[in-house]
């Protein structure tokens, strides 16, 4: 069986915070084109994945899941 990602915990997480889209990319330092990614469920490297828990101050457990298709 196909396995994909989805970043569903990682935009109830920025409501939980109360950020948006753009606060995300400002305050992690990530670039569009990645958050264009995220937004896709694509694939990204492990260091953008790491900015972004840095700037949540979460685990990437808590951002992502990897499900069946």
């Amino acid at each position: 069986m196909a396995k994909s990602i989805s970043y569903d915990k990682l935009w109830k997480l920025l409501i939980d915070k109360k950020m948006n889209r753009t606060e995300l990319k400002e305050k992690s330092g990530i670039s569009t084109a990645s958050l264009a990614k995220l937004g896709k469920n694509e694939n990204l490297t492990t260091s953008v994945l790491i900015k972004i828990c840095n700037a949540l101050d979460c685990n990437i457990g808590d951002i992502m899941d990897v499900i069946d298709d």
